[in-house]
């Protein structure tokens, strides 16, 4: 029965990635991408020129993008935990509403101490060094989030986890054999640890960011991230409203696949900059590569930089490739 149950959880909540199908989709990105542009084009004192370093307005995007797309997985994991939190059960709703204040409010909180204790090291280490090395965490924790295989273990696992979670705490108060206080306890911890795992990859990931461009800078892509992720959450949890959440997730996959590329890139060249790869230029690129593909895509006519790149699309490809083929053995053997 309990198996029966964890799979309505999660059909109800993947199911809501088919209503709407791709045009609901597809307007939320756009929306996205106009607002990034509006951002860009204000950031930058009216519609920015590629030849000047207006990389800020770039970089916000890539924090904005990375935000919503955290975000669109924790609201699909209490999608799934809240699914079938009808009639009698709908009450237990708010201890994992609670929950999630608690991990913002804890994500929050590992933001300033992680800030603190980064800037203590700057104060005995390279700020270029520290630099390179928060960059080459970003890159790891980017590679994990786009990795497909990490995906079929979040989905089967993580979210599996949380509903088998949520339903022992529910049967238990049904039979009286759990009390109320730990009912209370355990589903809010479920919508903690929902919110609060995606908010400790975003801090990690905004350290380097925070170095390069500064604070406001990251609180400007921050609050956009946060902007769209409120704006599907208050659709989904108060509006009712079903979202295509797997095709959202889909596109703004993609959108984080160009972020990786551009911060491979940046990574690369910080590396060589702190001295940590040599610097092989390709003289037969730096004549005709101009200098705002540098500013704004991270391209630069190095064999170290482009060398990265080009190994960061063949493990984000690879790894879809490899799980694709993976689930159709699986079928087959079905």
């Amino acid at each position: 029965m309990g198996t029966a149950s964890q799979a309505h959880d999660l059909r109800t909540a993947r199911g809501s990635a088919y209503s709407g199908g791709w045009p609901i989709a597809f307007i939320i990105a756009s929306a996205l991408l106009l607002a990034l542009a509006v951002i860009a084009a204000v950031t930058a004192g009216g519609t920015p020129d590629p030849t000047i370093a207006h990389t800020s307005s770039a970089r916000i995007a890539d924090i904005a993008i990375l935000v919503f797309r955290e975000g669109l997985e924790s609201i699909l994991v209490l999608t799934a935990i809240t699914a079938s939190m009808t009639a009698s059960a709908e009450r237990y709703r708010k201890p994992i509403g609670l929950g999630t204040v608690f991990g913002g409010a804890a994500t929050l909180a590992t933001w300033l101490i992680v800030v603190h204790v980064i800037d203590r090291l700057t104060e005995s280490v390279s700020a270029l060094q520290v630099q390179a090395a928060t960059g080459l965490l970003a890159i790891v924790v980017l590679l994990v989030v786009m990795n497909w295989f990490f995906h079929k273990v979040y989905w089967t696992g993580w979210i599996g986890l949380h509903t088998r979670r949520k339903q022992r705490l529910l049967a238990g108060a049904a039979k009286r054999t759990v009390s109320p206080e730990r009912v209370v306890i355990g589903l809010a911890l479920l919508g903690f640890t929902s919110v609060y795992r995606e908010g400790f990859e975003v801090v990690l990931f905004l350290q380097s960011y925070r170095l390069s461009l500064g604070s406001a800078a990251v609180a400007e892509g921050v609050a956009l991230g946060l902007a769209f992720t409120g704006a599907v959450g208050l659709l989904t949890f108060a509006a009712n409203r079903r979202l295509p959440y797997k095709k959202m997730l889909i596109i703004t996959g993609l959108m984080l696949g160009a972020v990786l590329l551009v911060m491979v890139g940046e990574q690369a060249q910080e590396m060589q900059l702190a001295g940590w790869l040599p610097t092989t230029t390709i003289r037969s690129l730096s004549r005709v590569m101009p200098d705002w593909s540098g500013l704004w895509f991270a391209l630069f006519p190095t064999v170290e930089t482009l060398g990265a790149q080009a190994l960061a699309a063949v493990l984000v490809v690879g790894s879809y490739v490899l799980a694709r083929r993976g689930r159709a053995r699986t079928a087959s053997a079905r």
